[in-house]
């Protein structure tokens, strides 16, 4: 007995026609009922009653058809199992997240995820989560690192939160203790450039408090930005992931309620993410989140 045999079988039975079934199956419908006619002389028993064109199942065909179903089931079950296990050892993950995500959280992760799986190919596309989101809806990421709330309403994508984390102000000097929104009013700031997340919810921050914020410079990201901090140029706020792995600067934390970013994975609705990029979606829900969420 063959699989192919069951799927002929399969076949006729539910067209009950054995020209149809042929056609099904991307077979000759000689080829078909010879393949029938030996299943049949394998069982021991007639398969279909072929009484005058009428094609109809004998009781041994109507024994048969619920388990040629199940086997065939079971075939294309155990076919999938071992795809995603081949896809685990060989393949690509497109991940999208905002820089200070690749600076901070992604290193790590990615670390653990190559040894793991060294055959999959890891490909990062930094940007904002405006752009982010655009690229996972037209199919070009599987997975994006994201900051909530989108910039956009999106029901087409799956949002699942990470982490919550608070924002630290950083410069070459040592603050004397917890930084007001206020005072920023007063100091020169080293700002993202526009559509950066960060310099979004900082401005706003800002205008909360009834000032627009000064900035020495302007523009940059998030290597960049820490730069300028660096060279004494002013204040930046970051993330404190960032700023934990920013050894040299000095941190101080936000006074409160402070700022807080809410960090997210997403991915398409309608589309499940391949199996590689579902290991490292399980990694990445797995990983711990920053100091202070």
């Amino acid at each position: 007995m063959q699989l192919q045999q069951l799927q002929y079988f399969v076949a006729v039975a539910e067209t009950r026609h054995f020209t149809r079934a042929a056609e099904r199956v991307h077979v000759s419908q000689p080829s078909l009922s010879q393949q029938i006619r030996a299943l049949e002389k394998e069982l021991g028993a007639e398969l279909f009653s072929r009484a005058r064109g009428n094609i109809a199942l004998t009781d041994a065909g109507e024994a048969l058809l619920p388990l040629a179903r199940r086997i065939l089931a079971d075939t294309d079950t155990a076919r999938h199992e071992v795809q995603e296990l081949v896809q685990l050892r060989r393949g690509r993950v497109r991940l999208g997240a905002t820089p200070s995500l690749c600076t901070g959280l992604l290193p790590d992760v990615l670390r653990a995820f190559h040894d793991r799986h060294p055959g999959i190919r890891l490909l990062i596309e930094e940007g904002g989560s405006h752009d982010l989101v655009r690229q996972l809806a037209r199919g070009a990421l599987d997975l994006a690192l994201v900051v909530l709330p989108l910039p956009t309403a999106s029901p087409a994508l799956t949002t699942v939160e990470l982490f919550r984390e608070d924002l630290v102000a950083v410069s070459a000097t040592p603050e004397p203790g917890p930084v007001r929104i206020a005072d920023l009013r007063d100091r020169p700031m080293v700002m993202f450039r526009h559509g950066y997340d960060l310099r979004e919810l900082i401005v706003a921050a800002c205008r909360a408090e009834g000032f627009e914020p000064s900035y020495t410079v302007e523009g940059g990201e998030m290597d960049a930005v820490l730069g300028f901090v660096r060279a004494g140029l002013g204040t930046a706020v970051v993330p404190r992931m960032v700023a934990d792995a920013a050894r040299d600067l000095r941190v101080a934390p936000l006074a409160p309620p402070g700022l807080r970013r809410t960090i997210a994975l997403a991915h398409r609705s309608d589309v499940a993410p391949p199996r590689a990029a579902r290991e490292l979606q399980r990694m990445l829900l797995d990983a711990p989140g920053p100091r202070g969420d």
